[in-house]
């Protein structure tokens, strides 16, 4: 990746020094973003959570995920397809910027990095039926570097077409399909992208809209 980084972060847990552990895992750390954080809307009437923030090494907030539904489990002894969740990505606006430390440029943020973090985020919480534990980290390392790839070609064929609705306007978004669930990726004008990841819970259907209490969510 030479000098860049998608998000100006690195990989899916980011470059964290500026912020404590404790506020990228409470709502602390969503209070601290400075662009609205999305979930889905008021027809989902299910359990929602919060999960972690990204920051870059300025402790600036870069993107985060909400949870709505069961949290996922690694557990080996939890049977996957019975898994019913919804992570929703919400990716923060950035135009090409110079890094924290100088040595190079950020990429701006964009549909591809709602995307990248939202597939990455469904690997993390897939567990491989009928593979070695000792296994799953190079497993996870391959598909990372694939949902990767996958993200910077969101107009191929892995891809398909879906709308729906953002803010109750209906919005283009990006979809794919695989084995282990499915993910998402669009945008929310200029502001904001959106990436979405989910098992057990169909994405047709699904509606997005800002969160208006963040601490509404159970930490």
């Amino acid at each position: 990746m030479g000098t860049t980084s998608r998000l100006g972060v690195h990989g899916v847990d980011g470059s964290v020094q500026g912020m404590p552990a404790e506020a990228r895992r409470s709502v602390d750390g969503y209070l601290m973003a400075a662009f609205p954080w999305y979930g889905l809307d008021e027809a989902f009437t299910g359990p929602r959570w919060l999960m972690q923030v990204g920051a870059a090494a300025d402790g600036r907030v870069e993107y985060g995920s909400t949870g709505h539904g069961e949290e996922p489990s690694l557990r080996v002894e939890t049977d996957m397809d019975q898994q019913r969740f919804t992570v929703v990505v919400t990716v923060g606006g950035r135009p090409v910027r110079d890094s924290a430390d100088g040595t190079g440029k950020l990429e701006a943020t964009s549909v591809s990095s709602a995307a990248w973090l939202a597939g990455s985020g469904l690997l993390s919480c897939t567990w491989p039926t009928r593979m070695e534990r000792g296994l799953r980290q190079d497993w996870l390392d391959q598909q990372t570097a694939i949902a990767w790839d996958l993200a910077d070609v969101l107009d191929g064929e892995e891809w398909s077409q879906l709308s729906l609705p953002v803010d109750g306007v209906p919005t283009d978004f990006h979809y794919r399909e695989s084995e282990y669930g499915w993910v998402l990726a669009g945008s929310a004008g200029e502001s904001v992208h959106i990436g979405a990841y989910g098992r057990g819970m169909s994405a047709y259907g699904l509606g997005f809209s800002v969160i208006k209490d963040i601490a509404g969510y159970d930490a």
